[in-house]
């Protein structure tokens, strides 16, 4: 968890843009490849402790992944796709309809349970 916490902060980080261009692709690159490979509840933690620190400072394409691979993870974990509609909601309305249809599983999955 540390290593994406690290480049998650990296990424939120004001310095983050001073950088050159082939650091900052290497951070990119690296944070990719890890989130690819971590658990959703790592992936959860870090995004909760990123953006309790600064709301907006992960850019919305790493918030969009992070988001995406841990509701690829736990496709039945209702807060986890509402928490992740809200965040889409947030950046629309470009990921409205895509914001939409998590709201509409996570509904799904309450009637199912209940």
């Amino acid at each position: 968890m540390e290593k994406l916490l690290d480049l998650a902060r990296s990424l939120s980080s004001d310095q983050f843009g001073e950088r050159g261009l082939a650091e900052v692709r290497n951070i990119e690159q690296e944070f990719v490849e890890v989130i690819t490979f971590t658990p959703a509840d790592e992936i959860v933690a870090v995004l909760h402790t990123v953006l309790d620190e600064d709301w907006m400072g992960l850019p919305v394409w790493a918030r969009n992944l992070a988001y995406r691979m841990a509701c690829l993870q736990r496709p039945d974990d209702v807060a986890l796709l509402r928490e992740a509609a809200t965040d889409l909601r947030n950046f629309g309305p470009d990921w409205n309809e895509i914001a939409a249809a998590l709201n509409e599983r996570a509904e799904s999955l309450e009637k199912d349970q209940d």
